[in-house]
């Protein structure tokens, strides 16, 4: 099983312990640029980098200034002596929090995307356990024609390829950092600092920022993980449309102890999966929100700043939160084939009228004859309670061209499932290649890209 989800990982990500390290691992690497382009003395950094921010100092600071760039720089210089009049040198305050905003998106993407890995490596295994396991193609939320179980997880497998693949897009983009000054111009600076700068916190320079870095990439990267939500919150849905009651094909994981309601004692709820599609609305509605966030005046303003202090970690939080629920959902799934073929068999054989139908044209038969003479027999069925085939086999019409010892081949399910290898073997999920259920290991999908 799953190991069961933890928060701290992603929580540490966005604790200011972090945030505040980021800043100065930033201002760091900057001195370190510095002493390399020989503007400050190269004997000052080993100091330099004892230098610590104390988060209580910081709040003490801030109370009086009310700027938190500057309450870190009071914390940060008190930690040192003659050396802190080298920090700062010549940035501004986005320099230092648009380029640790971005290490710190991409410690919460490196989590992600192990998340996303270890949701298609379940996927896989599953898509593969059931990959000939019939069961009824729905369309509207009646019975199409007979699919199998692991097909409909194979497309979900190739869905979170291509979220991951979006993921990775908007990952690059916001890999990068900024080091030009108030506007832009690298008056005080020098984008041979920012290169170098960028080289030490493994970010690529932005080829061209004003004060801040754009905020299009950081839509991007919110708009990946509320396509990746909506993907969760589709298949969810589904599991919660064939774990109702009429249905009961697949249940989420219940466990010993475990109560659905506090009234009535036999419910078993897809409370899980309900919890998914929630918290789904919140990243789609986060993303909305980074796109807002686009449009600043002129150069700058701060109108995206305050939003971005919720929707950048809380979009993160959840993403990681309901990648890990559906992870442990897939995991534990309760699968009844038993059922299935039960359900399949409800409408007496009508998920084969199709075949029929086609039948009858290879016969030579007119197709709208053909189809209302299907139609016939099939609304038939519908309304009573005999079986589809019977029916056809008792309509003169129907035996003058296709004789009862002809239908009744037709109606075999495994007739559905005759491509299913075909389709696997697109995706590149087989047995052979996905041996590493921990994610490693991904034949078939996109290479991770370099960051």
């Amino acid at each position: 099983m799953i190991e069961r989800y933890s928060r701290h990982a992603m929580e540490r990500v966005w604790s200011d312990e972090n945030k505040f390290d980021r800043w100065l691992d930033v201002e760091i690497a900057a001195c370190e640029a510095w002493a390399e382009l020989g503007v400050i003395p190269r004997k000052v950094i080993p100091k330099i980098k004892m230098a610590r921010v104390d988060l209580k100092r910081m709040e003490e600071i801030l109370q009086e200034t009310h700027h938190d760039m500057t309450a870190f720089l009071g914390a940060v210089s008190e930690s040192l002596d003659s050396e802190s009049r080298f920090i700062h040198l010549g940035m501004t305050s986005s320099d230092v929090m648009d380029t640790a905003l971005s290490l710190q998106l991409v410690e919460a993407a490196e989590l992600i995307d192990e998340d996303i890995k270890k949701l298609i490596a379940v996927l896989v295994e599953k898509a593969l356990e059931y990959k000939y396991t019939p069961m009824a193609g729905r369309t509207h939320g009646v019975h199409a024609e007979p699919i199998s179980f692991g097909l409909k997880l194979a497309l979900w497998v190739e869905e979170m390829n291509r979220g991951r693949r979006r993921f990775h897009e908007g990952w690059r983009e916001i890999s990068v950092g900024k080091i030009s000054g108030v506007v832009g111009t690298y008056a005080t600076l020098s984008p041979e600092l920012e290169e170098k700068v960028c080289a030490r916190l493994k970010l690529a320079p932005a080829p061209v920022s004003n004060q801040v870095l754009q905020r299009d990439r950081h839509a991007q990267f919110l708009t990946s993980l509320a396509i990746v939500a909506s993907s969760l919150e589709k298949f969810a849905t589904e599991i919660r449309g064939l774990q109702r009651t009429e249905v009961r094909e697949v249940e989420e994981p219940f466990s010993a102890g475990q109560t659905g309601s506090s009234a009535m004692p036999h419910k078993r709820n897809p409370e899980l999966c309900e919890r998914i599609c929630g918290l789904a609305r919140l990243v789609r509605g986060y993303a909305l929100t980074a796109m807002e966030n686009v449009a600043l005046w002129h150069e700058r303003d701060i109108s995206h700043s305050s939003a971005e202090r919720i929707i950048l970690p809380d979009a993160c939080l959840v993403i990681d939160y309901i990648l890990d629920i559906f992870t442990t959902i897939m995991d534990g799934l309760l699968v009844y084939p038993d059922r299935m073929k039960k359900n399949m068999d409800i409408t007496k054989g009508l998920l084969f009228s199709q075949r029929v139908l086609l039948a009858l044209i290879d016969k030579g038969m007119d197709r709208q004859q053909a189809y209302r003479l299907v139609q016939r027999n099939a609304m038939k069925a519908w309304r009573g309670n005999r079986r589809f085939l019977n029916l056809l086999i008792a309509d003169p019409e129907v035996v003058a061209v296709l004789p009862a010892a002809e239908l009744e081949p037709l109606f075999d399910y495994q007739y559905y499932l005759r491509y299913v290898d075909d389709i696997f073997g697109r995706l590149g999920i087989t047995e052979a290649q996905w041996k590493d259920k921990t994610g490693k290991t991904e034949p078939g999908t996109l290479a991770p890209r370099a960051i």
